[in-house]
């Protein structure tokens, strides 16, 4: 059974567009991983980095939270295959224009399979299969991701609840069940920016089960 600890390395100011941050850095250490794609053989350890961009006063009120995974074809990229780009923008407006809050930007590419096999999915996407079906063809799990350092680098900020930016139900159940309340669910609901995307969208509420609705509170 693996288990995670997570340690601040760093910490800075990080001016931006949309305010003035700090940015914290983390590493997670994880001992003896689970495989993503089953029968590959077991690791002793991953260290895994994620970076928080905090404004403003976040102790005052449950704040703002945005959990996103790294993209490298979309956030740099533009890329018109997904929505992650616009989901980062979306966030870090919101808490702009809040003027506090929190976007933990983690380093789990291709929902946690990697970059060049991501680009491998690509490849199978571009013969007809969609996002889960390709992880699948390729013996990855669908979502490879794990929510814990999120969770724990949340606590390390001395953050007990939020109001968390997010669709996916499994980044919800995953902060509760490492003790991070969530009071409100935001939409990250953006528009698609081509056919491709909005096939990937469909895909990720149908094969798994993202949430397309406004905000929910407890």
């Amino acid at each position: 059974m693996s288990s995670i600890t997570v340690t601040k390395v760093a910490e800075a100011d990080f001016p931006s567009r949309w305010g003035h941050f700090r940015v914290h850095g983390f590493e997670g250490v994880i001992t003896q991983p689970e495989p993503c794609r089953p029968g590959d053989p077991p690791a002793a350890r991953r260290v895994e980095g994620c970076v928080a961009l905090v404004l403003g006063d976040i102790h005052a009120a449950p704040p703002v939270v945005r959990i996103h995974s790294q993209c490298l074809t979309g956030d740099v990229f533009g890329s018109l295959r997904c929505d992650c780009r616009q989901q980062f923008e979306l966030a870090m407006q919101r808490i702009g224009d809040e003027g506090a809050g929190i976007l933990i930007y983690e380093q789990q590419e291709g929902r946690g399979i990697g970059l060049m096999a991501k680009l491998r999915a690509y490849e199978l996407q571009d013969m007809g299969l969609d996002t889960v079906q390709a992880n699948l063809e390729l013996g990855y799990k669908a979502d490879c991701r794990i929510f814990e350092i999120p969770a724990k680098a949340l606590k390390l900020l001395g953050v007990h609840a939020v109001r968390l930016i997010t669709n996916n139900p499994e980044k919800i159940a995953a902060l509760e069940e490492h003790g991070i309340r969530v009071v409100e669910r935001i939409s990250a609901k953006v528009p698609p920016a081509s056919p491709l995307a909005e096939r990937y969208l469909e895909t990720k509420q149908a094969q798994m089960g993202h949430l397309f609705t406004e905000a929910q509170t407890e």
